[in-house]
C-alpha cells in the first residue's frame, strides 16, 4: 500500500510532461502536414538529384569550352 502513494503522483506528473509535450508538439507544427510524409518515401528524389547534377556539370563544361561528347563523359 505504500508504494501506492508514490507511484500516483508520479504518474500523474508523467501524464502532465506528456500532456506538455503533446501541446509543445502541435504548437511547432510538428502535426501540419500529416499526409505529405507518408508519400514522401514514394518519390525518388535521389534519381532527379542525380540528373540535375549531371546537367549542371554538362553545362559547366560547355561553358568552359570543353565538348562532353570528345571527353568520354557519358
Amino acid at each position: 500500500m505504500d508504494v501506492i502513494y508514490g507511484l500516483i503522483p508520479g504518474m500523474i506528473i508523467m501524464g502532465l510532461v506528456a500532456v506538455g509535450v503533446f501541446f509543445w508538439a502541435a504548437k511547432s507544427g510538428q502535426f501540419d502536414d500529416l499526409e505529405g510524409e507518408a508519400y514522401r518515401i514514394l518519390m525518388d528524389d535521389d534519381i532527379d538529384d542525380r540528373r540535375s547534377n549531371q546537367k549542371l556539370k554538362a553545362a559547366g563544361d560547355d561553358a568552359s569550352g570543353k565538348d562532353s561528347s570528345v571527353s568520354g563523359d557519358s
